[in-house]
């Protein structure tokens, strides 16, 4: 008995931390913009290289912030 309330407990853990990344991923990640019928469909190392360039922008973006509060909070 003691080990289903483990298993159980374990499992409403997991899927608590999944929930929580999905929704920060969510809220990370841009919308598509739609892609106008004419246009060709990007290639996989041209969407590398965005996503990369994205989360590079996201990083310094953060940090960015992160030193701007550092220095408000400073006396």
């Amino acid at each position: 008995m003691r080990m289903l309330f483990s298993v159980a407990s374990l499992l409403v853990v997991v899927l608590v931390v999944l929930w929580l990344a999905k929704s920060q991923l969510r809220a990370v990640a841009p919308a598509a913009a739609p892609a106008s019928p004419g246009a060709p469909a990007a290639t996989v190392p041209e969407q590398s290289r965005q996503i990369q360039q994205q989360m590079k922008q996201g990083v310094e973006r953060a940090l960015e912030q992160g030193a701007a509060r550092a220095s408000e909070s400073q006396p």
